[in-house]
């Protein structure tokens, strides 16, 4: 996998989980919010770094599936697969992090 690819997927997933967190934060003025909500939303903010670690994640398993079919291509089919369901498992920690930011922010 290109390097590229891997920042595409990190960056891409940073942007989703900005997308849900910046826009509440941003309607907010210093003269309505408390030291509580800044912490809140700060928080957030926190939780999303949880994000980098899957597109890192990703992208690593999608070089390693690169290599092994390069090396391989009759196993290109059970390769593809596997990555597949790593990739999924890689993206649940995104997942995770981004309800943990919407909660923080929407329900705290």
């Amino acid at each position: 996998m290109l390097f590229t690819e891997l920042m595409a997927n990190v960056y891409g997933n940073l942007f989703a989980a900005l997308a849900t967190i910046l826009p509440n934060f941003l309607a907010e003025t210093a003269a309505t919010t408390s030291t509580g909500d800044g912490l809140k939303f700060l928080g957030a903010g926190v939780a999303g770094i949880g994000v980098f670690g899957a597109g890192i994640g990703q992208g690593a398993v999608g070089q390693g599936a690169c290599m092994a079919i390069g090396r391989n291509p009759e196993m290109a089919s059970k390769i593809t697969s596997t990555m597949i369901i790593a990739a999924g498992i890689a993206e649940s920690g995104a997942i995770y992090a981004l309800v943990i930011a919407i909660l923080l922010v929407f329900v705290a």
